[in-house]
């Protein structure tokens, strides 16, 4: 199979964490961002950003379907869908960049911090992981600032058809009244989702615009992209 075709063999969701410096790269964020704004991170899964961007001054909160389940089940099972992932990437690592981490090991040991700050602080502030699912979120329209959705929206393309894609931007645009930001804009075989451009053209009315920019982050190949929608 070519580099397009193959795909990281993981078959379900899984509850895996990125470091709020990764947010940091993968979204082009700065503390003028975040300082003083209300934020949301969703799908937010294992990942330690609501934790650090507190300490930044944002008021922040993460929502996932996962949270329905206590701190101790999900770091069992986050530590086992990272053994998981870890085991699928040695078959493909020819279809990642291997700068900002430079090995299987370091991106294991990324991922481990991820989740250990991630529990950590759903154990000392609960309030701050909510349970929610898309395209039904439990919040108020307008709620955030700067909403951000992080390898969940167009990555999982084969099992997420487009309406779902659709009534999902629809409900990160309601509530948010600045700006959403989603990256990245890549399937999991590494591919520019198809839905892409019929969305764009589906949400224009309801925003003031969308813009396609680059970040200063690269893990999969051709994943250095994100979507601003201007709310």
């Amino acid at each position: 199979m070519s580099l397009a075709e193959k795909k990281l063999g993981i078959d379900r969701v899984v509850f895996i964490g990125r470091t709020f410096e990764e947010y940091r790269a993968m979204f082009n964020l700065n503390d003028k961002r975040l300082k003083g704004k209300k934020v949301l991170d969703c799908a937010s899964g294992a990942c330690s950003f609501t934790a650090y961007a507190l300490q930044q001054g944002a008021a922040a909160t993460s929502c996932d379907i996962a949270y329905k389940f206590t701190a101790e089940e999900l770091e069992k099972k986050g530590s086992l869908d990272l053994i998981h992932t870890m085991n699928q990437m040695q078959h493909v690592q020819e279809q990642y960049v291997w700068k900002y981490f430079s090995s299987i090991d370091n991106l294991t040991e990324h991922r481990k911090r991820a989740l250990k700050d991630c529990i950590a602080h759903m154990k000392k502030s609960p309030e701050a992981y909510q349970y929610g699912a898309l395209p039904n979120l439990p919040f108020q329209k307008n709620e955030f600032d700067l909403t951000l959705c992080a390898n969940f929206l167009f990555m999982y393309s084969d099992r997420l058809d487009y309406p779902f894609h659709l009534e999902a931007l629809k409900e990160l645009i309601r509530v948010t009244k600045e700006e959403v930001r989603l990256f990245p804009l890549t399937d999991l075989s590494g591919k520019i989702s198809t839905y892409l451009p019929q969305l764009l053209e589906e949400i224009a009315p309801l925003v003031k615009g969308t813009e396609i920019a680059d970040v200063p982050y690269e893990f999969q190949k051709g994943a250095n992209q994100m979507l601003k929608i201007y709310v």
